[in-house]
């Protein structure tokens, strides 16, 4: 789950609309009929597939960790089959205890500005990351060593088998140029250079001459800052070659244009206080929530909801059904999986544990408890919004009264651990269940509002964590999931009853090969371009 930006009001989504069409910098400039503009310029595109970075384009402060970087270079990356290849890094090592990692770098990578790329800015790099205070955890990190230009030893406190993915998310910055306006100015040794970025607009890039990888087929990328809607109207108008589209707008066609569908780990489910209400948070914030803390309860709605049918009804088909945060990775276990749609078993479940309608107004009590809460989700999320009525609806049926209520992110910083939330999350990296799940986590931000913990599971991720590597760490990610006895599924504790995994969808210009694409992580729009290096024209 990610904080998103607040959505532009409509005016100023229609005056973006046009700004497409009659911004100087525009490419489509170069011709008289807008439609034919973005196909017209071979080694040029015009996309609409990402809001703009908040916080800009430094990857010490979490650009790119979800998708790639785009203007810097990282040492290991994922390929469309999620497997680990080499970067700015020709190859590692780890030490006998999962420790030390050595990683050797390339002698052949310059930043755009010509200077070469050393182990003194990779450095630089995981240091200043470290002291950010972003979302890059480098707390395990002990001390980092130069023996020489081109090669960097990390030790660790204690080994981390998810390191790794430090190192494939962590875009490298020049030691020599990281200053205060880096993140609107970056320089980095990626594939592309930004060469203009017009704030709340457009960002303009183009191919970095000193790349030393695969050179890109487009020279230059236009990257419009617009929402799913404006972006929409943009690609019907002719005047994007791609554009990130939300799922209501999937069955309506656009000339000279096709719909891609990348599937994802970009889930969305409820979230359940776990435990009973009467407590607070150090802010003063109630904690808690007596019916949500029944396992009956949670394991109950995990039954009743009809995912199959949540994913067409509300995503237009364009989904699968959720039941883990991390669905067709490598670390999921899918003995995990719960059948759909089993009212009749949930039923059965409730009344084995004293749920009764004993006064016959259709909602379930326990003693002097009914079965009733609010279901609260961001009010600016349409899709968040849908999904909760429709939750809402399947398990009246079951006795169980939900009311579906909109609020500010400033108001479900308050009201989160105590109420049920819609919320979302979705990474390429298994560290995401830790942060989610563990008792560590009880409160920190968005991680674990719900107070989850069970002793078992947390030995299990612990284990997981201090493996040596990642394909060690499968094993003890799956059973912290479902061990046959207990875990963080639905199988087991239920603290959250995942629901989707949303597709990602894309309008893309006919001719237009955008590449094999992996399972995207969290976030509709920039991690598209995670393989940009292989986009080209077929035709």
């Amino acid at each position: 789950m990610r904080r998103r930006k607040k959505p532009l009001i409509w005016l100023g989504m229609l005056l973006m609309a046009l700004l497409v069409g009659c911004t100087s910098q525009g490419p489509g400039e170069k011709t008289g009929a807008p439609e034919e503009a973005a196909a017209s310029m071979k080694d040029e595109l015009i996309l609409a597939v990402g809001g703009e970075p908040e916080t800009g384009f430094d990857p010490t402060t979490g650009w790119g960790r979800y998708g790639s970087p785009l203007f810097q270079s990282t040492l290991l990356k994922r390929d469309s089959e999620l497997k680990i290849g080499y970067d700015l890094a020709t190859g590692y090592e780890l030490n006998g205890d999962g420790t030390v990692w050595t990683v050797k770098l390339r002698r052949d990578a310059k930043f755009s500005d010509g200077k070469q790329v050393t182990s003194a800015d990779v450095q630089y790099t995981f240091e200043a990351a470290g002291k950010s205070g972003s979302a890059i955890d480098l707390g395990n990190l002990k001390s980092i060593e130069t023996p020489d230009a081109y090669t960097v030893k990390f030790t660790l406190k204690e080994p981390q088998s998810t390191f790794v993915q430090m190192l494939v998310a962590t875009g490298i910055v020049p030691k020599h140029a990281h200053g205060k306006d880096y993140a609107s100015k970056p320089i980095g040794s990626g594939p592309y250079k930004l060469v203009q970025w017009d704030k709340g607009q457009q960002a303009i890039v183009e191919t970095n001459p000193d790349y030393y990888g695969s050179k890109p087929y487009f020279r230059k990328l236009t990257f419009l800052f617009l929402n799913e809607d404006a972006a929409y109207a943009a690609a019907k108008a002719g005047k994007v070659d791609m554009s990130y589209i939300p799922a209501a707008f999937s069955k309506q066609p656009v000339a000279g244009m096709r719909l891609e569908t990348a599937h994802s780990v970009d889930n969305r489910g409820i979230m359940f206080p776990y435990v009973k209400a009467g407590g607070k948070t150090k802010d003063g914030y109630p904690v808690g929530n007596d019916v949500t803390a029944e396992l009956s309860i949670r394991k109950a709605i995990n039954l009743a909801l009809d995912r199959k049918a949540i994913v067409q009804g509300v995503l237009e088909g364009h989904g699968t059904p959720a039941y883990t945060v991390n669905d067709g990775l490598p670390w999921f276990n899918p003995e995990a999986v719960i059948p759909d749609a089993d009212m009749d078993g949930a039923k059965k479940l409730l009344e084995a544990d004293g749920w009764q309608d004993t006064d016959g107004d259709g909602v379930r009590e326990k003693g002097a408890l009914k079965a009733q809460f609010s279901l609260l989700y961001p009010a600016s999320d349409v899709t968040r919004q849908s999904l909760a009525i429709a939750a809402a609806d399947m398990l009246k049926p079951l006795g169980i009264q939900v009311k579906a209520e909109g609020k500010s992110w400033d108001e479900l910083e308050k009201l989160m651990h105590a109420n049920p939330v819609m919320f979302g999350w979705g990474s390429h990296d298994p560290l995401e269940m830790y942060n989610v799940y563990s008792a560590k986590y009880q409160g920190v931000e968005y991680y674990n509002p719900g107070y989850y913990s069970n002793d078992t599971v947390e030995d299990y991720m612990n284990k997981a964590l201090r493996a040596a590597s990642e394909k060690e760490a499968i094993e003890f990610w799956k059973k912290a999931q479902w061990d046959g006895k207990t875990g963080l599924s639905a199988k087991g504790d239920a603290p959250w009853a995942w629901m989707v995994n949303i597709d990602h969808l894309y309008l893309v210009r006919d001719g237009l090969d955008i590449g094999k694409q992996p399972i995207h992580p969290h976030g509709h729009g920039w991690p598209v371009t995670d393989n940009i290096e292989e986009w080209r024209w077929t035709k």
